[in-house]
């Protein structure tokens, strides 16, 4: 199975930051270790044109140059540098590489990606480029080129399981009908200020895991009822986890990994490619962090294996 990442890139952030820049890195170690079947692989770095199929030219330009106004900086909450360009553009490379051989083999993953605060003209959150929203709009572009420009647009569907709500994800397709955005989130928690995803299930602090299994469930059901997804871009955020400090849920390690299985079977039931990706996880101990990721990784190779084993 393949695995995309960029951690040679470190953001260098003033101490304090309550960003855990180090879990990149420590996860690709613990993948390596007890994972070898994983093959790592460093990203390239998404070229202008791709990031332009979700991003205004003049944001992209900013970013590049290190021309961003501070207020706009100050909301991805990064100090802007070569690095922090250079690493926005690979995790964004990283998401369309998955993407082209989850099309080919049914998974594959970025360790990191998921930065769906990310709006078409302004980051925020953490999130510079929304690499979703490009790997999905260059695989529909990709897709037509394949088959000719009569054929349907490649219809997708963004599972979200991310603590925090899309914003940006869902503002970036919101007019946007081959594109299903589902957001599972912390009704509380942050963006304060919520966007219309096409289908939002909002939940109350310390939801446990029988709650949030269920309500997975019937999100789950209503994207079947709803949408007809040909790939499937999957956020596996760590934050829901009970020991995360920006989470305010209580779902447990057990629970995050049954939930993972339920999105990797549902997807494997339909035969529909899967692209994920680690988005968030702020775990008080990185422990906690590292040990719900790497559980993600672990279900994912089993799902994968499945792939291989079984004609589509």
């Amino acid at each position: 199975m393949h695995a995309y990442y960029a951690d040679q890139f470190v953001l260098p952030l003033p101490d304090g930051h309550r960003f855990p820049m180090a879990k990149y890195r420590l996860l690709r170690d613990r993948i390596a270790q007890h994972l070898p079947g994983i093959s790592l692989q460093v990203a390239t770095p998404a070229a202008d044109s791709e990031l332009a199929l979700a991003h205004a030219s003049s944001y992209i330009d900013a970013i590049a140059d290190g021309t961003l106004p501070a207020p706009a900086q100050r909301e991805i909450g990064f100090p802007w540098s070569p690095a922090m360009a250079e690493r926005a553009r690979r995790s964004v490379g990283a998401t369309v590489a998955a993407s082209r051989v989850a099309l080919q083999e049914g998974i594959a993953g970025n360790l990191a990606g998921g930065t769906h605060h990310s709006y078409a003209d302004k980051g925020s959150g953490f999130c510079v480029f929304n690499d979703v929203a490009v790997a999905a709009r260059l695989m529909q572009l990709e897709w037509a080129r394949a088959r000719g420009r009569h054929t349907s647009p490649l219809k997708v569907a963004v599972i979200d399981l991310d603590v925090h709500q899309g914003n940006g994800t869902a503002h970036i397709f919101r007019e946007d009908h081959s594109v299903f955005t589902l957001s599972l989130h912390g009704a509380r928690n942050f963006p304060f200020r919520k966007e219309a995803s096409d289908l939002d299930i909002e939940l109350p602090d310390g939801c446990t895991d029988d709650a949030y299994l269920e309500a997975l469930a019937h999100a789950l059901d209503a994207l079947e009822q709803r949408f007809t997804p040909q790939m499937v871009f999957y956020l596996a955020g760590a934050d829901p986890h009970e020991g995360d400090r920006l989470g305010r849920l209580a779902v447990t390690h057990d629970g995050l990994e049954a939930r993972d299985r339920r999105v990797f079977d549902w997807a494997w039931q339909r035969r529909i490619p899967l692209v994920f990706a680690m988005a968030g996880g702020y775990g008080r101990d990185l422990e906690d962090t590292l040990t719900a990721q790497l559980n993600t990784w672990r279900v994912a190779w089993e799902y994968h294996q499945r792939w291989q084993n079984v004609r589509p």
